[in-house]
């Protein structure tokens, strides 16, 4: 298999991080997801890396990279990323400092200890910077020390529309690299650098094309992408990789674009939606409205099934009385038309939500690449072949059994009865 440098992406869900890395010039080795349904999209996006459906406290380093040696990917791992869930650290949630899922950042910590990367990108919410967690930040820079490597300092608080993104999305950024490398410089924004050519600067610019395409309900019909307008910014949106993702591998192109799919709304909402104002909330459902020449507000997944599987809010369209479609979103996010989700508007709307805005990754992923000293221009672009579709339409326990994996591996909600 021809070189390109090899990442490792952790706790990757669908694949936003993976993405942008790929499209800075990396090949993701592997990739780690314990939900069954997004580690089943990740596959289908990227099947040449080794996708793993695992919790990572179970996750033998020496295991994985056996796998990956044997998928065919030979030589040192430069780079892990990934961002650990955040619920227990987010300012929009109870922030509890008990939440088992806060210690999984420790365990993003002992793999990058145990590999031993060239060099590591960890993101998470800013919520993480609040003087409450003090003690915990301080706690996981003294880990990554203690394991042989080093902080970029100051740590960074990263808005992902900064980069281009037409979304207000900020990240907290770490960028470690070991002890006897360079360090890593957080990328420049587009304010300081000429990246007009990448800026989707405005919500109309990466989703008017599709408002004048009737949405589909119940059924997704795809989109012939004649009736699509891939010029300016959105020629990175391209079924055929191009822009912002030359870079990337070669998929096989689809005949349609999947995903304009959008959910059903009663009359009362509609007349609501309609007279809600761009750039504010609706005052009944505090849905956002769009507004055409603005951004995006941040868009969110809702809660997993142990946390009662409630649906994020949605934002409503500049145009149309309607919440976005899953495509819509999609490209608000960055992600090119080729991009595949689950074909349910729940799922695919939280594996959006879940992700790493694929531009921003690139960002990232380019500053790593800059220092590897990597020659963009020889790098090698694979065909890579189609998946079965059908696997975007797989119901949870569909998933579980593809991956041997227990259904139960992110537990059901528990009920507790009320007695009397």
């Amino acid at each position: 298999m021809s070189y390109r440098p090899l990442a490792i992406d952790l706790f990757a869900g669908c694949g936003g991080m993976s993405l942008g890395l790929e499209a800075a010039g990396f090949d993701i080795a592997a990739a780690v997801e314990i939900d069954p349904i997004h580690a089943l999209v990740h596959h289908y996006n990227f099947p040449d890396g080794i996708t793993l459906c695992q919790d990572i406290r179970q996750l033998k380093s020496n295991d994985l990279l056996q796998k990956i040696e044997q998928q065919g990917f030979l030589g040192e791992i430069d780079l892990i990323a990934g961002g650990s869930p955040c619920q227990g650290f987010s300012l929009m949630g109870k922030r509890e400092l008990d939440d088992p899922r806060n210690q999984l950042v420790f365990e993003f910590i002992r793999l990058v200890s145990e590999i031993r990367p060239k060099y590591f990108i960890f993101e998470n919410v800013p919520g993480l910077t609040n003087p409450k967690y003090q003690s915990l930040l301080s706690a996981i820079i003294d880990r990554f020390a203690e394991a042989g490597y080093l902080l970029k300092q100051p740590h960074q608080v990263l808005d992902a529309s900064l980069y281009g993104a037409p979304q207000k999305r900020k990240r907290l950024i770490l960028l470690g690299y070991r002890q006897d490398l360079e360090p890593l410089e957080y990328p420049q924004n587009i304010d300081s650098q000429n990246y007009q050519s990448i800026n989707f600067n405005s919500v109309q610019v990466a989703i008017g094309d599709l408002s004048k395409i009737p949405v589909f309900r119940g059924c997704d019909c795809g989109i012939n992408p004649k009736k699509l307008s891939y010029r300016g910014a959105r020629a990175s949106f391209a079924l055929k990789n191009q822009g912002i993702y030359a870079l990337c591998h070669q998929r096989a192109i689809k005949k349609f674009v999947w995903g304009h799919l959008g959910s059903k709304h009663t009359a009362n909402s509609i007349q609501r939606f309609d007279q809600a104002l761009p750039g504010k909330k609706e005052a009944i459902s505090h849905f956002y409205r769009l507004a055409a020449d603005g951004l995006a507000n941040t868009l969110r997944a809702g809660t997993s099934r142990e946390r009662g599987a409630h649906t994020a809010p949605r934002p409503i369209h500049y145009q149309h009385p309607r919440c976005i479609t899953i495509r819509e979103a999609a490209r608000l996010h960055t992600f090119p038309d080729w991009f595949q989700f689950h074909r349910t508007i729940w799922h695919g709307f939280r594996e959006i939500g879940n992700s790493v805005i694929p531009l921003f990754a690139k960002h990232l992923g380019s500053e790593v690449i800059r220092h590897l000293d990597v020659d963009l221009d020889s790098l090698p672009i694979r065909k890579i072949e189609s998946m079965d579709d059908d696997l975007l339409s797989y119901r949870m326990e569909q998933a579980a059994r593809f991956w041997q994996v227990d259904e139960e591996i992110i537990p059901k909600r528990t009920r507790v009865l009320a007695k009397g």
